[in-house]
């Protein structure tokens, strides 16, 4: 078409069902269907973005009118754009064991009902537990003659304990979430779990702030992994200038151990068979073994940023891609938990995640543990609550000292840009020196 340098539409429909539950009481259950397209146009100048609703079944030359309505649009900016190479290829979906569809909502509701049973323990005051689950028929064609299409089903489940004990009030809370089709039967000992820990925390006195040297579990060390690492490598932030990363590919910026890495093709709950520019998704290493390794990227950031592969644009039904993580995670080293804890001999443990904030562009970060266990003469002992690790990205990674050999996975979702999409990050156990560890000041 004249005046359109490329053109692409990537058009979702599909199914979302949910279920809430609180105190025993589904609040509501419902599934809604939808059914989105996004086109875009580039000129000569930059884009041209039209979201559509009802898309399927729109006649070709229906179409047509689209792409150059989004021309028009594109004609009138004044940004600058030039798009790498794309190399096309879809992943294989990893096979559902059980299709959530087939399975009715009152049996789901059941099922998360004894879930939820399951964490009213004594000591529990109110538990809260909710179902999602989420279909999508994806289809992406572009001007060059690429297309693609998959269909793949994403399903999963929270369960949260409130404890009281003498007007204090404590949270347990576990989570799983899936690409392996239903996987809400016989998950009773998640709601025993979050409820147990919730009590247990009413016992646990405040830790105590400064610096020591601390063990991170897999889910801590997974969110350092994704917030201050997976964050600051994305192409876009690196473009703008709003990353501690910029200018320092090649560059030591961590410890011989550390290897960070972001994989979309890794069977985990951020897996996608292809991005959402039709691109084929592969492994990054960001760091590897202490060196700036590569960026994430769509095909404009590659070619605007380089150091890199195309292949992690991602987008929600009815939105444009933005470059975004995917499973990303530590990769695992040769000691044992046992040897860190010795290792650290002083310190604590950090286990879990209770949010946090980071600035990439700083390069600074804080994040809150669930809890923690002091760490005496190298042996664990007594249980800890609010408390937090603080500090700079690089120093961090330079003050990494042992990673041990098993990496677990934590599933959840990422918000950028008004936009959430599905996620793992992890990694093993971690022990780092000098940490700074936020609690009450020491006395």
């Amino acid at each position: 078409m004249d005046g359109i340098r490329y053109y692409d539409i990537r058009h979702v429909c599909g199914q979302s069902t949910h279920i809430e539950i609180d105190n025993g009481v589904i609040e509501s259950a419902g599934t809604s269907f939808f059914d989105h397209a996004v086109i875009r146009a580039l000129s000569t100048k930059g884009w041209g973005i039209l979201t559509v609703d009802n898309f399927g079944g729109t006649p070709e030359k229906e179409r047509e009118r689209l792409i150059r309505d989004a021309a028009r649009i594109a004609a009138i900016t004044a940004q600058e754009v030039s798009l790498a190479d794309a190399t096309r290829g879809i992943r294989g979906i990893p096979p559902m064991h059980e299709d959530p569809r087939e399975v009715s909502i009152g049996e789901k509701a059941e099922i998360m009902l004894s879930i939820e049973q399951a964490a009213r323990i004594e000591g529990i005051v109110n538990t809260r537990a909710n179902y999602t689950e989420r279909f999508e028929e994806v289809t992406f064609q572009d001007s060059s003659g690429a297309s693609e299409q998959y269909g793949m089903c994403r399903s999963g489940f929270g369960i949260m304990a409130v404890a009281s004990r003498a007007g204090s009030l404590q949270m347990g809370y576990e989570r799983r979430h899936s690409i392996r089709g239903l996987n809400i039967r016989h998950q009773q000992e998640c709601g025993r779990s979050a409820a147990e820990r919730a009590v247990a925390l009413l016992s646990a006195r405040p830790a105590r702030g400064g610096t020591m040297n601390a063990v991170l579990d897999p889910e801590l060390a997974g969110v350092f992994a994704h917030e201050a690492v997976g964050h600051a490598s994305e192409g876009d932030l690196i473009q703008e200038g709003n990353s501690v990363l910029r200018g320092k590919s090649g560059e030591r910026i961590g410890s011989p151990i550390v290897t960070i890495v972001d994989d979309p093709s890794l069977p985990e709950f951020g897996f996608e068979p292809c991005d959402a520019e039709g691109c084929r998704v592969e492994r990054t290493e960001i760091i590897r073994k202490g060196v700036v390794a590569g960026f994430l990227h769509s095909r404009e950031t590659l070619a605007a940023v380089g150091n890199g592969h195309a292949g992690n644009a991602r987008a929600m039904p009815g939105e444009p891609p933005l470059v975004r993580m995917s499973n990303t995670f530590i990769e695992a080293g040769e000691s044992s938990t046992d040897e860190l804890i010795a290792e650290c001999r002083t310190g604590i443990l950090l286990k879990g995640s209770r949010g946090g904030q980071v600035d990439p562009g700083r390069g600074v970060f804080q994040f809150n543990a669930e809890y923690g266990y002091l760490i005496d003469h190298g042996e664990c002992t007594s249980m800890v609550r609010d408390v937090s690790l603080s500090g700079e990205i690089l120093q961090t990674l330079h003050s990494i000292r042992l990673c041990s050999k098993e990496r677990l996975m934590h599933q959840g979702y990422c918000g950028k840009g008004g936009q959430s999409v599905p996620v793992s990050d992890g990694a093993p156990h971690v022990l780092l020196a000098d940490a700074v560890v936020g609690g009450h000041v020491s006395d």
